[in-house]
C-alpha cells in the first residue's frame, strides 16, 4: 500500500532548451527589425532592445552555468546537462 508510482522520464527532446531558446530570440529579433524597419512601430523600438538584451543575457548565464556543471564547479547549479 506504501509503494510510490514515480511517473516515467521524458524524452529528450522536451528535455532540451535549445527550441525554446531559438524560438523566443528569433521572436525578439524579429520583432526588433520590424520595429525599426515599419515607421509605425517606431515606439516599439525600446521594448525590443530590452528583450533581445535580456535573451542575450539570460542566454549567456545558461550557458555559463552548463559549463560550470559541466567542469565540476561546487556552486554550479544541478541538473544542466
Amino acid at each position: 500500500m506504501n509503494e510510490t508510482v514515480r511517473p516515467p522520464a521524458l524524452p529528450a527532446r522536451l528535455l532540451s532548451p535549445w527550441p525554446m531558446i531559438l524560438v523566443i530570440g528569433s521572436g525578439w529579433l524579429v520583432a526588433t527589425v520590424l520595429a525599426f524597419t515599419v515607421d509605425t512601430l517606431h515606439s516599439w523600438r525600446p521594448v525590443t532592445l530590452a528583450g533581445l538584451g535580456v535573451a542575450v543575457v539570460g542566454t549567456s548565464i545558461f550557458l555559463w552555468q552548463r559549463h560550470a556543471v559541466r567542469r565540476g564547479s561546487r556552486g554550479a547549479q544541478s541538473g544542466l546537462t
